[in-house]
Protein backbone atom coordinates (compact mmCIF):
# COMPACT_ATOMS: atom_id res chain seq x y z
CA UNK A 1 0.00 0.00 0.00
CA UNK A 2 1.34 3.43 -0.84
CA UNK A 3 1.96 6.02 2.00
CA UNK A 4 0.96 9.30 0.31
CA UNK A 5 -1.86 10.00 -1.82
CA UNK A 6 -2.63 9.87 -5.02
CA UNK A 7 -1.81 13.65 -5.85
CA UNK A 8 1.45 13.76 -3.29
CA UNK A 9 2.83 10.67 -5.19
CA UNK A 10 2.35 12.65 -8.58
CA UNK A 11 3.43 15.91 -7.34
CA UNK A 12 6.75 13.64 -5.87
CA UNK A 13 7.25 11.54 -9.36
CA UNK A 14 6.63 14.94 -11.27
CA UNK A 15 9.52 16.56 -9.13
CA UNK A 16 12.54 14.03 -10.28
CA UNK A 17 14.53 14.89 -13.22
CA UNK A 18 15.66 12.87 -15.95
CA UNK A 19 19.03 15.67 -16.74
CA UNK A 20 20.98 17.36 -14.72
CA UNK A 21 21.24 14.94 -11.67
CA UNK A 22 23.36 14.99 -8.62
CA UNK A 23 25.36 11.92 -9.51
CA UNK A 24 25.84 13.00 -13.28
CA UNK A 25 27.10 16.49 -11.89
CA UNK A 26 29.42 14.81 -9.99
CA UNK A 27 31.20 12.37 -12.54
CA UNK A 28 30.76 15.45 -15.02
CA UNK A 29 32.93 18.03 -12.43
CA UNK A 30 35.32 15.55 -11.35
CA UNK A 31 36.26 14.43 -15.28
CA UNK A 32 36.11 18.51 -16.14
CA UNK A 33 38.84 18.65 -13.40
CA UNK A 34 40.83 15.60 -14.84
CA UNK A 35 41.48 17.40 -18.17
CA UNK A 36 38.13 15.70 -20.32
CA UNK A 37 35.89 17.45 -22.24
CA UNK A 38 32.68 16.43 -23.18
CA UNK A 39 28.83 17.28 -24.37
CA UNK A 40 26.13 16.90 -22.63
CA UNK A 41 22.84 15.32 -22.86
CA UNK A 42 23.52 15.54 -27.07
CA UNK A 43 20.38 14.92 -28.91
CA UNK A 44 22.20 14.18 -32.29
CA UNK A 45 23.29 10.76 -30.46
CA UNK A 46 20.97 7.89 -29.70
CA UNK A 47 19.63 7.49 -26.74
CA UNK A 48 20.99 10.88 -25.47
CA UNK A 49 23.38 9.71 -23.58
CA UNK A 50 24.56 11.56 -20.41
CA UNK A 51 28.09 12.28 -21.63
CA UNK A 52 29.54 12.17 -24.70
CA UNK A 53 33.19 12.04 -25.51
CA UNK A 54 33.56 12.26 -29.35
CA UNK A 55 37.71 12.35 -28.97
CA UNK A 56 37.01 8.80 -28.15
CA UNK A 57 34.64 7.50 -29.51
CA UNK A 58 32.63 7.27 -26.36
CA UNK A 59 29.65 7.88 -24.98
CA UNK A 60 28.83 7.43 -20.56
CA UNK A 61 25.64 6.72 -18.92
CA UNK A 62 24.64 7.43 -15.67
CA UNK A 63 21.94 5.26 -14.68
CA UNK A 64 19.74 5.41 -11.85
CA UNK A 65 19.15 2.23 -10.03
CA UNK A 66 15.83 2.78 -9.77
CA UNK A 67 14.71 3.94 -12.89
CA UNK A 68 16.76 1.27 -14.67
CA UNK A 69 15.71 -1.60 -12.35
CA UNK A 70 19.14 -2.50 -11.70
CA UNK A 71 19.09 -6.12 -10.46
CA UNK A 72 20.27 -7.26 -6.91
CA UNK A 73 20.64 -3.59 -5.85
CA UNK A 74 20.04 -2.12 -2.54
CA UNK A 75 18.58 1.06 -4.27
CA UNK A 76 16.12 -1.03 -6.21
CA UNK A 77 12.85 -1.57 -4.88
CA UNK A 78 9.75 -2.62 -6.71
CA UNK A 79 7.00 -0.38 -6.37
CA UNK A 80 3.92 -2.32 -4.49
CA UNK A 81 0.97 -0.13 -6.01
CA UNK A 82 0.32 0.03 -9.76
CA UNK A 83 2.48 -3.03 -10.92
CA UNK A 84 1.35 -3.60 -14.06
CA UNK A 85 1.91 -0.07 -15.12
CA UNK A 86 5.84 -0.30 -13.06
CA UNK A 87 6.15 -3.91 -14.63
CA UNK A 88 5.98 -2.84 -18.25
CA UNK A 89 8.05 0.64 -17.72
CA UNK A 90 11.03 -1.03 -16.06
CA UNK A 91 10.86 -3.73 -19.49
CA UNK A 92 10.62 -0.74 -21.56
CA UNK A 93 13.84 1.32 -20.62
CA UNK A 94 15.64 -2.44 -19.82
CA UNK A 95 15.19 -3.17 -24.02
CA UNK A 96 15.85 0.64 -24.46
CA UNK A 97 19.39 0.70 -22.45
CA UNK A 98 19.67 -2.62 -24.73
CA UNK A 99 18.99 -1.38 -28.07
CA UNK A 100 21.15 1.69 -27.21
CA UNK A 101 24.34 0.08 -26.39
CA UNK A 102 23.77 -2.53 -29.43
CA UNK A 103 23.50 0.54 -31.61
CA UNK A 104 26.74 2.24 -30.02
CA UNK A 105 28.80 -1.27 -30.38
CA UNK A 106 27.45 -1.20 -33.89
CA UNK A 107 29.04 2.20 -34.37
CA UNK A 108 32.22 0.74 -33.13
CA UNK A 109 31.70 3.75 -30.27
CA UNK A 110 32.93 2.84 -26.48
CA UNK A 111 30.02 2.46 -24.03
CA UNK A 112 30.48 3.08 -20.31
CA UNK A 113 27.60 2.20 -17.68
CA UNK A 114 27.79 4.19 -14.04
CA UNK A 115 25.14 2.54 -12.26
CA UNK A 116 23.89 5.36 -8.65
CA UNK A 117 25.09 2.82 -6.59
CA UNK A 118 28.56 2.82 -7.74
CA UNK A 119 28.79 6.49 -6.28
CA UNK A 120 26.06 6.19 -3.56
CA UNK A 121 25.95 5.57 0.44
CA UNK A 122 28.78 5.82 2.63
CA UNK A 123 32.35 7.29 1.58
CA UNK A 124 30.49 8.50 -1.56
CA UNK A 125 33.27 10.90 -2.08
CA UNK A 126 36.05 8.03 -2.27
CA UNK A 127 33.60 6.10 -4.38
CA UNK A 128 33.15 9.00 -6.61
CA UNK A 129 36.91 9.06 -6.80
CA UNK A 130 37.40 5.34 -7.49
CA UNK A 131 34.87 5.63 -10.52
CA UNK A 132 36.60 8.44 -12.08
CA UNK A 133 39.80 6.64 -11.75
CA UNK A 134 37.93 3.52 -13.76
CA UNK A 135 36.54 5.97 -16.59
CA UNK A 136 39.83 7.66 -17.43
CA UNK A 137 41.85 4.18 -17.43
CA UNK A 138 39.09 3.08 -19.71
CA UNK A 139 39.41 6.03 -21.67
CA UNK A 140 42.91 5.70 -21.92
CA UNK A 141 42.73 2.16 -23.19
CA UNK A 142 40.77 1.98 -26.27
CA UNK A 143 41.12 -1.81 -26.55
CA UNK A 144 37.95 -1.89 -24.06
CA UNK A 145 34.63 -1.22 -26.27
CA UNK A 146 32.50 -1.69 -22.74
CA UNK A 147 33.01 -0.57 -18.69
CA UNK A 148 30.04 -0.92 -16.42
CA UNK A 149 30.84 0.32 -12.95
CA UNK A 150 28.32 -0.89 -9.83
CA UNK A 151 28.30 -0.85 -6.29
CA UNK A 152 27.31 -4.41 -5.85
Amino acid sequence: MDTLSALARHKNMSHIRSKNTTPEKLIRSALFKAGFRYRICDKRYPGTPDLVLPRYYAVIFINGCFWHAHKDCEYFRFPKSNKTFWKKKFARNKERDKQTIKNYQEKCWRICVVWECAIRGKNAKQKIDQVIDQIIQWLEIPDEPFLEISGN
